[in-house]
């Protein structure tokens, strides 16, 4: 979200920090990550018939102004442009929203033993009292506290302009929050977006295969490792776990 990285250029630099290795891994998180192609193959990538919308959805875990906050916040990250839908026309919030109902949200499966420092070294790993749940739920109030302080608004209300600014505060951490560090905030939120941007559509996002697509990553085929040294554009649509294809 640095100011070099916003408008089209973001969905550019989404595709640079994407892993190139090819992998499928589901674990016990909950959260799909997949890694793909070349930034050159992801430009060749076919471009959608038409306009995607999200398919209709009510969150079971996030507030309606929670979820408000998701929806603004995904469009700014991965926004759509030329090449085809962003985060929220691929149904990003419904993962989201979907994976706080995991193991993983509750901190089923983290060490959380004390003591915790903050301040220590980023070697030493995750240094909160917090699951991801209580980051969120933290996470919002403040964020739209914020958003309220600087521009009179809630985030979702604010122009696409003072999002950005707002969510460069958060990248930064510079806004400051009174119960989290608002970079711990911005870092989750931006890696489940790239998560449900690019995750197979059992798990919500991804809908209509749109971030394989972009990328022209396979997805689920059985076999395609052949291609993978060819030097060429991967000819088919990607598939779906449940068998769906682009």
């Amino acid at each position: 979200m640095s100011k070099e990285k916003t408008g089209s250029s973001r969905r550019d630099f989404l595709l640079k920090t994407i892993t190139l290795a090819p992998a499928v891994a589901i674990g016990s998180t909950g959260i799909g990550s997949l890694a793909i192609t070349t930034q050159a193959q992801a430009k060749e990538s076919r471009a959608p018939a038409g306009p995607q919308q999200a398919k209709d959805y009510q969150p079971s875990w996030f507030t309606r102004e929670e979820y408000a906050f998701l929806q603004a916040a995904v469009a700014r990250l991965i926004p759509a442009d030329e090449r085809g839908p962003g985060a929220l026309e691929a149904g990003v919030p419904e993962f989201i929203d979907r994976q706080m109902n995991t193991p993983w949200a509750t901190g089923a499966n983290w060490y959380m033993q004390g003591p915790f420092n903050p301040d220590a070294d980023r070697a030493l790993g995750y240094q909160l009292p917090l699951v991801p749940q209580q980051i969120y739920r933290l996470g919002l109030e403040e964020a739209d506290a914020y958003a309220k302080a600087q521009h009179g608004k809630v985030f979702a209300e604010l122009t696409p302009q003072q999002q950005d600014t707002v969510l460069q505060a958060f990248e930064s951490g510079s806004a400051e929050f009174r119960q989290l560090p608002s970079k711990v905030f911005f870092s989750f939120l931006l890696q489940n977006t790239r998560e449900g941007f690019f995750s197979d559509p059992i798990h919500g996002g991804n809908q209509q295969m749109a971030g394989w697509t972009l990328i022209g990553f396979p997805g689920a085929r059985a076999d395609f490792m052949d291609w993978v040294e060819r030097g060429e554009r991967y000819p088919f649509p990607p598939v779906s776990i449940r068998g769906e294809r682009a």
